[in-house]
């Protein structure tokens, strides 16, 4: 089975594609990123589904390459009768999504395989497949495909083959689409339009990219990548394209990524507004404002696609899992948990939308309104922490920062776009969060802060303290809670969550070191004036990047290998936000609040 680095991206804004270096599709869900996989060899095998295009005498390509800017993968292979390239791509959606496959001989003439076995349902359904002019189709339940090629097919063993040669010069198109199986199938989609269309719509969409910092390639990548993970209709990000690739091999801890986490917004927000990308900060912040309406105390950590709250979360019994790491999970049972910081991560977003000049209605300060009652009766609450802890509930440290965050931004609304609140009251509240904190939050023994009250454990995210404006990057307690990190929850110089042996998480084993922390850690040395050693560490983690950009959610140091779903998009954005910061771009409110006299702090 191939590693995870060993897949790159394809996608229409709608759903997505993995792709591996043997040129075989093995995971895609249609019609969207969270419908049922119709090729899930990734987490199950070949008899799962899969489509694989690739010479006749078998393995991996030689290189591989994205367009310049564009979501166009190019695969080729350098073989003893000739080199053919692989061209693959998901054109914008029309009123069908479409995956595109043109095999071009570049010299020589190579024989060629084609082997498509598609199965409905995670690898559960087996369509009934018949042969019509120009392809074949292939339906069941509600759902149909078609695939038109110039090349003739045959069928054995329920899977669709062809063998055929491709000589230099010439171009064989492969097109798959997918339709509801109640209506009429859609007209052919001729793949040479629909290259050049692709590659327009890319790059039109990059140019709007602002950055001109040192790594610019490395930051245009992550980008890219980012807005594959963006569903087109809502404006709503994904977490990853992906669901159930572990974050230990073998391990239990393996989760549905395949929804949009409130978390994320600000660091998203960050990213795109930083880099340019205005429309889709907006998309984003209105997604958010319509996913967390309602009842402020029913707030979720998660939401669907299209702001749905219910995410049941169930296994999958015939899909064994990633390279045997069972099981293999749909829907996520976290979206039920209390976590406090996310009240807080919302406001903060709303906020810097707002700083940054988002248009933004009276509903907006509404919602927020509503967030900070919630807050003002709850921070004291014990909760399950960003990280998803399915253990005990405690007080953690970074969801009471993320309280006063929250309330924190009320009061710089207030004072400074003068929109309506109780300015002494939620000056107060900010205040005695903060002393809260400083009080229970900080382990005098240990000198720094720690996880929960009355730990003595750490944990990554308290390196957002003084990104969020509780503490300037200067203070002693902050430096020391570095410096403790570094120490303590490192592997091979890259940052762990926290120790899993001895917090209890309520699950079994372990995991990798989770690369969005790393990238914290590059912002914390840039924040303490370490800057050589926070660019040695940036260096490092863009080469764990795989050859096409690709980033999981977590690395393994000892097998030096990718863990967890991809591509991730917490670690696509830590890139992009450090890359910034290092380039001396980062201007966010987070940052001028340190400049500033803490009036709702200490």
């Amino acid at each position: 089975m191939a590693h995870i680095e060993d897949y790159a991206l394809l996608g229409d804004l709608y759903t997505a594609a993995l792709v591996s270096r043997a040129g075989s599709i093995d995971w895609l869900c249609l019609p969207r990123f969270d419908s049922p996989a119709c090729f899930a060899a990734l987490l199950g095998g070949r008899d799962a589904g899969r489509w694989c295009v690739a010479p006749a005498a078998g393995g991996a390509s030689t290189r591989r390459r994205y367009r310049e800017d564009a979501l166009i993968l190019e695969t080729e292979w350098d073989t003893e009768d000739g080199c053919v390239r692989l061209i693959d791509f998901m054109p914008p959606r029309g009123v069908a999504a479409d995956v595109v496959r043109i095999v071009e001989g570049v010299s020589g003439c190579v024989p060629m395989e084609m082997t498509l076995r598609l199965r409905f349902d995670y690898g559960h359904v087996v369509p009934w497949v018949r042969r019509r002019y120009g392809g074949l189709s292939a339906i069941a339940g509600p759902d149909a495909v078609y695939l038109r090629t110039p090349i003739r097919t045959r069928g054995a063993d329920l899977t669709t083959f062809a063998q055929f040669t491709v000589a230099q010069g010439q171009r064989i198109p492969f097109v798959l689409t997918h339709q509801l199986s109640h209506l009429p199938a859609p007209d052919p989609v001729d793949a040479e339009d629909a290259l050049r269309d692709t590659e327009r719509w890319w790059q039109r969409w990059m140019s709007q990219c602002r950055y001109t910092g040192r790594w610019q390639a490395q930051v245009r990548r992550s980008l890219m990548l980012l807005k594959a993970l963006t569903y087109a209709p809502t404006g709503g990000i994904l977490a990853a394209a992906t669901t159930s690739l572990p974050e230990q091999i073998g391990g239990p801890r393996n989760w549905d990524y395949r929804y949009c986490w409130l978390r994320d917004a600000t660091f998203t927000l960050q990213a795109l507004l930083g880099t340019g990308f205005v429309d889709e900060a907006r998309a984003w912040r209105e997604w958010l404002i319509r996913a967390v309406a309602g009842d402020p105390s029913d707030l979720q950590i998660m939401y669907g696609l299209d702001g749905r709250r219910r995410l049941p979360e169930t296994e999958i019994p015939w899909l064994a899992g990633y390279r045997e790491s069972g099981p293999v999970r749909i829907g996520n049972a976290a979206a039920a948990q209390l976590q406090l910081d996310v009240w807080g991560e919302v406001l903060d977003g709303l906020h810097l939308a707002r700083e940054s000049g988002l248009p933004c209605d009276d509903t907006a300060w509404d919602i927020q309104r509503a967030l900070l009652d919630f807050l003002e009766g709850n921070w004291t609450r014990p909760d399950h922490s960003l990280w998803e802890m399915r253990g005990p509930a405690r007080h953690y440290v970074h969801s009471k920062v993320m309280a006063w965050a929250g309330v924190d931004r009320a009061v710089r609304t207030v004072e400074h776009h003068h929109l309506p609140g109780p300015l002494y009251e939620w000056r107060s509240l900010a205040r005695r969060i903060h002393e809260d904190v400083c009080t229970h939050g900080f382990n005098a023994e240990r000198g720094c802060f720690t996880q929960s009250y009355g730990s003595d454990q750490l944990d990554a995210a308290l390196l957002l303290m003084p990104r969020v404006g509780f503490l300037p990057w200067t203070d002693y307690r902050i430096i020391a809670t570095v410096e403790a990190m570094r120490d303590e929850l490192t592997q091979d110089g890259l940052l762990l969550r926290y120790r899993p042996e001895k917090s209890d998480d309520g699950l079994p084993g372990g995991e990798g070191a989770f690369l969005a922390c790393s990238f914290w850690l590059v912002d914390a040395l840039c924040g303490i004036k370490r800057h050589d050693e926070a660019t040695a560490l940036f260096e490092r983690l863009l080469s764990l990047r795989n050859d096409v950009g690709m980033l999981s959610e977590e690395f393994d140091p000892h097998t030096e290998q990718q863990l967890g779903n991809t591509p991730q998009a917490f670690s696509l954005v830590g890139l992009i936000n450090s890359a910034r910061q290092l380039s001396g771009h980062h201007t966010t409110t987070s940052f001028r609040a340190r400049r500033q006299n803490l009036h709702s702090g200490n």
